[in-house]
């Protein structure tokens, strides 16, 4: 990791109020066997080919403009652009982010996000921070300084990585929601533990730092909560329908941190993130490989099954993720009283029967049928083609078994049939 690297991600970790120790040597450990600036990867120097690189090649192609209007800027303009729903709004107050001079609890930071795109805005700040997955990098930050006459957008690594590349997305550049204490002003309490919100979380450790709105019946999580002494009150935390009595909303596109999309950014973010280390850790072997065979070394049988191996474990811990196999159950069914679930579902692919891997559940798991919608995207369908072929394969293999091992219990016969049956008619290659 080169000096101006390290400098950049200690200014953030200033900025966030973590420790120094902690910022820095968990980015450099992490990436001990995988430095994503050294080849294949070359972080820095690979252009991004994703949502937001082409969105911005339409901009300097005057093939796309945006819209500026007070109080939110070229916010709902860019919503539109990159095709994000308003209805998946959240609200964080936590001091968790580049911008934690403008944040909190009566300052939020906006959070809208599609399948892989992310635009966080607050209000009165002039800066949105965007972020995406890219095949190549993994995942690509920037940032829109917003002003009336133009909006400048700009490609920000190095603000990013020093949160977006730490243990929590395994070293590599990824996504996550951080569940922490936070205090009455939205800092936080880094002596609390924090959780990384995703499907096999504990519902009790979800969510702290983040307002949430929608039914839970008698789950409690840590939103819409802050500390008092040493103690994170939680008496009015719980099924929270708007929060126009916790804050002014005046500016908002809505009053709301919609509960249901909130359970699918947590789900989002971890399968994006397992999505990029199997296809780091496959790029890289197959690089070394490639490597050793420049420099007319032989690869032997033993090599060959070793790296067939090495794959086949890459992809038994993506199919891990998209099957939900951890998923903790819902103990009480989730109202979500916006328009995210309905938007959502109708995003389909759907098959002859009028079923989709998008239809939620809410009632004792997030979707009715366990395999994520995910496989579906850009990012799966641009996986390194040895893995992507050894998932689909897997997959097709679980789907069709009379009996499955015991790490895929959550699938009985009947959901493992209708499975294959919505993936025949909707997943590419399948």
């Amino acid at each position: 990791m080169n000096h101006s690297r390290i400098n950049c991600i200690l200014v953030v970790a200033l900025a966030v109020g973590w420790s120094l120790s902690f910022s820095v040597l968990s980015v450099v450990s992490a990436q001990g066997l995988m430095d994503i600036e050294e080849p294949p990867f070359s972080y820095s120097d690979t252009v991004e080919d994703n949502r937001v690189s082409r969105f911005i090649e339409k901009i300097q192609a005057k093939e796309l403009r945006l819209d500026y209007g007070k109080p939110r800027g070229h916010l709902e303009s860019l919503l539109k652009a990159l095709e994000i729903p308003v209805s998946s709004q959240m609200l964080v107050f936590s001091k968790t982010s580049m911008q934690v001079q403008h944040i909190s609890r009566s300052n939020p930071r906006a959070i809208y996000f599609n399948d892989d795109t992310y635009v966080g805005w607050v209000r009165g700040s002039s800066l949105v921070e965007v972020s995406t997955a890219d095949s190549k990098l993994g995942a690509a930050f920037y940032t829109v300084d917003m002003k009336p006459w133009r909006a400048k957008i700009v490609r920000s690594d190095y603000d990013c990585l020093g949160c977006h590349a730490t243990s929590m997305t395994d070293g590599l550049p990824g996504h996550m929601i951080r569940s922490v204490s936070p205090f009455h002003d939205g800092g936080i309490n880094a002596q609390f533990p924090s959780y990384v919100t995703g499907d096999s979380s504990p519902f009790a450790q979800r969510w702290g730092g983040w307002y949430v709105t929608g039914g839970h019946g008698s789950m409690q999580h840590m939103g819409n909560a802050f500390l008092r002494g040493n103690t994170l009150d939680l008496r009015r935390s719980g099924n929270v329908t708007d929060l126009e009595d916790r804050f002014d909303t005046t500016g908002y596109l809505l009053p709301t941190s919609d509960i249901a999309a909130l359970m699918v950014l947590g789900h989002q973010t971890g399968v994006h993130n397992v999505f990029v280390k199997a296809d780091f850790t496959v790029r890289k072997l197959e690089y070394d490989r490639a490597q050793r065979q420049a420099k007319g070394q032989s690869i032997s049988e033993a090599d060959k099954e070793e790296l067939s191996m090495q794959i086949a474990q890459a992809a038994r811990q993506v199919l891990k993720v998209i099957l939900f196999c951890d998923e903790e159950p819902l103990q009480s069914p989730i109202d979500s009283a916006g328009e995210f679930v309905h938007e959502f579902e109708a995003r389909g692919p759907i098959d002859a029967k009028g079923r989709s891997l998008r239809q939620f559940d809410l009632q004792t798991r997030l979707f009715r049928y366990p395999c994520s919608f995910l496989v579906y995207s850009e990012a799966f369908d641009d996986l390194q083609p040895t893995l992507r072929t050894e998932i689909i394969s897997q997959l097709r293999t679980i789907l069709t078994a009379e009996t499955v091992p015991d790490q895929y219990s959550n699938l009985n016969a009947a959901t493992r049939t209708e499975l294959h049956e919505i993936l025949s008619e909707t997943l590419k290659g399948y």
